[in-house]
């Protein structure tokens, strides 16, 4: 599988969000979500968080035991929906949006719209890096999943993190979604060259690399078309607008309909739970 053609659009966003870092203080991180981390010390004031901010609150409490998600008690089976999990960080969370507006919820409607109802899980966190997410990987397994999507890395890069770390565990975070029996879509990401040209094309290498060795389908840029566009993103110029986000579920779904099907032909084919 080849690397991803870059876009105008690519350069674009990777200037801006290069940009943003260096006003962060470079070593900061730059924030990609309203959703706080599992380790933040405190959340924000209630009237700074978004929507979606509030439903990773609720989110941070189910993954250490504390309650159960909003709509998600009970088991899978009570369900007939494949479920689809968003692995992600802030871009995935949908930062400044009401989390029906960020793009798995889109995706969510798109599909039940198409007479193909899934059920939808946003598990998205602000400033998650790859290590995050596979700290939070027993919490996803537990929501029993037919398809993860998984998009993190952005935040390592930023940080200037190994890429060797990174590649390992995106590849332990497939692997695992894998032997748990549920699907894996792999999305690709950019990262601006603060850390020199050379840092940021290794960067871009690991998804292709991984989705072939892994055999997984990828999405090759998530913000193809979004990135460096005023109109499709927030204020800021780096968190993409609901325009944006409706751009990202575009994205996604050509790589998620066939996952979608396999997985449906694969619970067909599963003999009955006794």
């Amino acid at each position: 599988m080849s690397r991803p053609a870059a876009v105008p659009g690519a350069f674009v966003a990777a200037a801006i969000l290069a940009a943003a870092f260096t006003a962060c203080g470079g070593e900061r991180e730059v924030p990609l979500s309203g959703r706080p981390r599992p380790d933040a010390a405190a959340p924000a004031p209630a009237a700074e968080r978004t929507p979606a901010g509030e439903a990773a609150l609720a989110g941070e409490r189910i993954a250490t035991g504390e309650a159960a998600p909003a709509g998600l008690g009970g088991t899978a089976a009570a369900d007939p929906r494949p479920r689809v999990v968003f692995l992600g960080d802030s871009l995935t969370a949908g930062y400044g949006l009401a989390e029906d507006d960020a793009y798995p919820a889109l995706i969510e409607a798109a599909l039940a719209a198409e007479g193909r109802p899934v059920r939808v899980v946003n598990a998205g966190v602000s400033g998650d890096t790859s290590a995050g997410g596979l700290s939070r990987l027993d919490w996803v397994l537990r929501l029993e999943p037919d398809v993860v999507v998984v998009e993190l890395g952005p935040n390592d890069g930023l940080r200037g993190l190994p890429l060797d770390a990174t590649e390992a565990n995106l590849r332990r975070i497939v692997e695992r979604i894998e032997a748990a029996g549920a699907r894996v879509l792999l999305v690709g990401l950019l990262i601006p060259p603060n850390y020199g040209p050379d840092y940021a094309g290794r960067f871009a290498a690991i998804y292709p690399r991984l989705a072939a060795e892994l055999d997984v389908p990828l999405v090759p840029f998530l913000l193809e078309g979004v990135g460096g566009e005023p109109d499709l993103n927030l204020a800021d110029g780096i968190h993409p607008n609901a325009a944006g986000h409706r751009r990202l579920a575009d994205n996604v779904l050509p790589h998620l309909r066939p996952l979608l099907g396999e997985a449906a032909a694969g619970a067909a084919a599963s003999p009955p739970a006794d």
